[in-house]
Formats: structure tokens, C-alpha cells, sequence
């Protein structure tokens, strides 16, 4: 697969694809962070011999100075740049801060990220299945986690963080995160791409044919099944949020119900203030509770004021972001 095919968050894909064609990747990786550093802790870049790079470390402002560190070879090892004020101001903070890089071979050498182990994380990124590669800070040492054998890395899991712990860094890979979205609408014609930018993994649902046609959302695969019968075979689960757009209580409805009792981190309805209070009053009646229903936010989306499709679709991804982020 070509660089350009690959998604930004597919940095150790891309440094398997460079080792297989002799291109010598290094992958840098933020480790520690203090202040207001740019990208958190387990953010990557990777760089080729020739300094060709992709992803990020620090949003512009250290990125430099990782690739002349690659192009010297080496051993592994740690790196710590501090971000001044101004650099910092440049790439849209308020002020710097300094982060630590751990910066790898990949391939043979002694302190080097071996083939076999990327291979296997890529693997497992496939699945997709969660996974943590966990590197010893000391000696460079590295092993995969998966979910259930260390209660280290199920909690760096389960809060999608990656971090220093003990003099090892854990750096968290999970499978990308699930948007269900009820309704072939026009507004899902921009919402659904604009999800995948944002780094969800997006299944588009509606029974009606008609809807989905090739024409309205070329290249997307519609799932033409009742909504809570999608719903119930693809198991959303706390990593997962749904969006109704179809404003038809036969189709919401059902998937609404289905999303109430579930661990969803989200689910927005998209509707006018009466309707949703009538869409209340029907949920009741199928006895469900207060504290259930006050999951459900709707109207969907923060209050900007949005009128067109695409301000729609950004006030409910932005709402999306603010509760899988802020709680």
C-alpha cells in the first residue's frame, strides 16, 4: 500500500511497508510530555533514511531536529527537547512546554525495534484487537500486551492512554473507534467522511434502498438491515457511539432502544426539541428510565447555531469529540 493510502494514524504500518523496501525507518515516539507539548505521550513519526517523514511528534516544532537525529544512526535512545514560547505560538499554543522522544531503529541492531515484533503488532492492529507495546526505557527491551494480561496495561487501555510507568513505556494501540450512524440522510453524506478524518471507524445503517444508492454515498458499503438487527451483530460496546438521523420512529426508535441499556459513550437523535419529547414519551412507554433516557443527547450536536448539512454534521461530531473526550 502506497503512503498516500495509509491514514495518518498508520505509523507502524508505514514503517513495516519502508523496512521491507530497504528504506532504514526510524520510528520516534513521544514518551513524556510536561507543559502545553503539542501531542501527547504515544504520538509517532517515522522517518526514512532518505528523511522522508510521516506523522508527528510535536506539530512542527521538534520534528526537525528528530529527522537529523535519525540520519546519524545510532543506537535507540531517549531524546529531550523543550519548546520555547514562540515555537510554540507557532503551531497555535499558548505557551511551551518539553516532551521526551524515544527515538528507534527498526530492523536488526541490538537496540533496534526487530521486524517480527512490528510484524505482529501490525497484526494485531489488523484485527483490529487491542494491544500495548511495552519498551523497557533501560535496556530497550520490548513486548506485546494484549487486553486481560497485565492490569498495567488494561488500565492504559481502557483510558486510551499511553504512558511511562515504572521505567517502562506503554504505548497503547487500540482498534479505532466505532460510529454507527442510522440514516442514509443528506447529512450523513458529510458526516460519514468527516468521521473517518476524525479517526472512527463508520458503519452507515438504513433498511430503504433507495437512501443508500451508489450515487448518494459512493464507495460506502450500506448495511440495509433493520437498524437494532445491525446494531445487535456488530456488538457497539463502550468505545463505540450511535447517531439517528432518519427522523422516522420505526427506524430510530428501535436502534435507540437497543443503545440505551449498552456502554456506548454516545448516542446523539437528531430532531427538533418537540420531537424529541415525543420521542420521550414513546421510549417511556416502553419503560424505560429517567436516568436512561437522559443518556440520550438530543437536539444532536453543540449549539453553534448550525443551519446547512456540513454545520450540522460538525456540531454533532464536535459533540461526539467534547463527551469521548471531557466525559
Amino acid at each position: 500500500m502506497s503512503d498516500q493510502a495509509r491514514s495518518p494514524d498508520q505509523i507502524p504500518e508505514i514503517a513495516l511497508d519502508w523496512l521491507r523496501a530497504a528504506r532504514q525507518p526510524w520510528l520516534a515516539t513521544v514518551v513524556e510530555t510536561w507543559g502545553s507539548a503539542p501531542r501527547p505521550p504515544g504520538s509517532q513519526m517515522v522517518v526514512a533514511a532518505d528523511g522522508t517523514m510521516m506523522g508527528s511528534v510535536s506539530g512542527g516544532c521538534v520534528e526537525g531536529a528528530v529527522v537529523a537525529e535519525a540520519q546519524s544512526g545510532g543506537q535507540a535512545r531517549v531524546l529531550t527537547y523543550g519548546v520555547a514560547d514562540e515555537e510554540a505560538f507557532a503551531v497555535g499554543l499558548a505557551c511551551g512546554g518539553t516532551i521526551r522522544v524515544l527515538l528507534e531503529p527498526v530492523g536488526e541492531g541490538a537496540t533496534a525495534l526487530p521486524e517480527s515484533l512490528l510484524s505482529d503488532l501490525v497484526a494485531f492492529r489488523a484485527q483490529p484487537q487491542a494491544v500495548a507495546l511495552v519498551t523497557d526505557m533501560g535496556t530497550f527491551a520490548r513486548r506485546l500486551v494484549a487486553k486481560g494480561h497485565d492490569p498495567a496495561v488494561d488500565r492504559a487501555l481502557a483510558t486510551d492512554k499511553s504512558a511511562a510507568s515504572e521505567g517502562a513505556f506503554v504505548a497503547v494501540h487500540n482498534p479505532p473507534l466505532r460510529l454507527f450512524v442510522v440514516g442514509a440522510v443528506q447529512i450523513a453524506q458529510v458526516l460519514v467522511p468527516m468521521a473517518r478524518t476524525l479517526g472512527h471507524a463508520v458503519t452507515l445503517i438504513d433498511p430503504r434502498s433507495a437512501f443508500g444508492s451508489a450515487a448518494r454515498f459512493p464507495g460506502e458499503a450500506l448495511v440495509e438491515d433493520w437498524p437494532d438487527e445491525a446494531l445487535a451483530r456488530f456488538a457497539p460496546d463502550a468505545r463505540s457511539a450511535i447517531i439517528t438521523l432518519t427522523h422516522d420512529a420505526k427506524l430510530d426508535d428501535p436502534a435507540i432502544a437497543f443503545a440505551l441499556p449498552s456502554e456506548v459513550y454516545y448516542l446523539g437523535c437528531l430532531g427538533s426539541t418537540r420531537t424529541h419529547a415525543k420521542r420521550l414519551e414513546r421510549l417511556r412507554a416502553l419503560g424505560f428510565s429517567e436516568a436512561e433516557l437522559a443518556r440520550i443527547h438530543a437536539p444532536a450536536g453543540l449549539n453553534i447555531g448550525a443551519k446547512s448539512p456540513a454545520e450540522i454534521a460538525l456540531s454533532i461530531l464536535a459533540e461526539v469529540t467534547q463527551v469521548l473526550r471531557k466525559g
